[in-house]
């Protein structure tokens, strides 16, 4: 893991800097993000945005088959996503823990927990991200 990991996540995702995420680990087994919940991240009665945490979700995966890809490969691109909501968001730290469920040479899956301060599931997040290759 690089040694200050949110500096490495908003460097190689800068958007994840702009949302003020931080990275509390950045494993091949087991990748960790969290966002704070903030007014202007919400849509209405204060909740926090699906999209935000749709982002987070998003952003855990990629760094989590970023760091499960092979030698040989230059980067990873989310190509599919599905997220099912849970709960709602209105104070507090939501955490995403991401791990793979296949690690493969064109693609890799992974599954995404996000949960509040309380650590109640609030929302389910299945990614397939494709590995990235040099052009020949």
């Amino acid at each position: 893991m690089a040694a200050d990991p949110t500096a490495h996540l908003t460097t190689t995702m800068p958007f994840c800097g702009t949302l003020k995420m931080r990275a509390r680990s950045l494993d091949a087994a087991q990748v960790e993000l969290e966002l704070d919940w903030a007014e202007d991240l919400c849509t209405s009665n204060g909740l926090l945005h699906g999209g935000v945490i749709m982002a987070l979700a998003d952003s855990a995966g990629g760094a989590c088959a970023a760091a499960n890809l092979p030698k040989e490969a230059i980067g990873t691109s989310t190509i599919e996503s599905k997220t099912n909501f849970l709960g709602a968001v209105r104070s507090g730290t939501v955490r995403a823990i991401t791990r793979p469920l296949h690690v493969g040479g064109t693609t890799i899956v992974v599954e995404t927990e996000i949960r509040d301060d309380r650590e109640r599931l609030v929302a389910k997040t299945t990614q397939t991200q494709v590995v990235l290759r040099p052009k020949p």
